[in-house]
């Protein structure tokens, strides 16, 4: 996998992935696009979110949304380092079971979602979740 960061201005920058795709970067607050920590959590959700989705429809569940809030906390210091994110999942469907979205949840956070296996290295990572039937 490759990867591009090009400076714009301040500090602004336009990162281009391998498969083309572009988004803003962005050191200030508020800034034209994420920071680089945020993109960071965004990419944990998006992540976790894609690995739920696919167990539970593998599994002929129907999902008709889900959705993840994510908060972190960070170090006081440099590096300013995540130290503990937590992912609430809200699941919808038609007959979910707790059974059935712990289990997809819980895959994900121990064995498919690379992104928090990164993370959980160096942060305290805990989830929930919710189902809702609509």
């Amino acid at each position: 996998m490759k990867a591009r960061v090009n400076w714009l201005q301040d500090l602004c920058f336009e990162a281009t992935s391998e498969s083309g795709h572009k988004i803003i970067l962005d050191g200030t607050n508020p800034g034209k696009g994420p920071s680089p920590m945020e993109a960071v959590l965004l990419g944990a959700g998006g992540c976790s979110a894609i690995d739920v989705v696919m167990i539970l429809e593998k599994g002929r569940h129907t999902v008709t949304g889900c959705e993840v809030e994510l908060s972190a906390e960070r170090a006081e210091q440099p590096p300013r380092v995540f130290t503990d994110i937590h992912l609430h999942f809200v699941v919808s469907g038609p007959e979910l079971a707790d059974k059935q979205v712990a289990r997809a949840v819980q895959m994900s956070m121990e064995k498919y979602c690379s992104v928090m296996m990164m993370l959980e290295k160096a942060a305290k990572v805990s989830h929930s979740f919710e189902i809702n039937a609509a």
